[in-house]
């Protein structure tokens, strides 16, 4: 990480997975995804466009097997090249929250960025699979995150009937 560019790259390869993270925090919303999973690539991308983060993931895993150990590394690396972007984390506010929404949907996220991993996940799907994700790894996905970005997550659905809108609410909110 340069001493003044807020960025990270974070490699992760595992017997399941390889996952590439790159994080400028300070970009301009330029967000790509590419994890074999669908809904996947769109919901990470939202957390960078609306966060104005400059984010590149690419990864492969055994999506033979299933979707899980994809999910959950790509909520660790992202969680990692979080945690490296923001270094000592001095200078910023360390608190935040938004409130989303999306067509009928409507989600909030706060978060404490103070060095404690917690995450607090509050939606109900209506559907086993939101596209090709499982819907339940949507609240894997954020508390690895939050677990390795060293910071404390609450995520709530507040209204919605589309689960597709309810996740894209959710991570909209995140990144902001």
């Amino acid at each position: 990480m340069a001493a003044d560019r807020r960025t990270a790259h974070i490699l992760r390869e595992t017997k399941e997975t390889r996952v590439e993270v790159t994080l400028d925090l300070d970009g301009s919303g330029q967000a790509s995804a590419a994890t074999g999973i669908g809904m996947l690539d769109h919901l990470v991308e939202q957390i960078g466009k609306h966060g104005l983060f400059d984010l590149r993931v690419e990864a492969t895993g055994d999506l033979k097997v299933d979707e899980h150990h994809t999910v959950e590394d790509v909520g660790i690396a992202l969680g990692q090249a979080f945690d490296q972007a923001l270094g000592e984390r001095r200078g910023i506010v360390r608190m935040a929250d938004a409130t989303v929404p999306l067509d009928e949907a409507l989600a909030t996220v706060a978060l404490d960025i103070c060095g404690r991993p917690f995450c607090a996940v509050d939606a109900h799907w209506t559907l086993d699979r939101i596209g090709e994700l499982p819907a339940s790894l949507v609240e894997h996905l954020l508390g690895a995150f939050a677990t390795e970005a060293k910071l404390t997550l609450h995520a709530t659905v507040l209204q919605g009937e589309n689960d597709h809108h309810r996740a894209e609410a959710m991570c909209k909110a995140l990144g902001r």
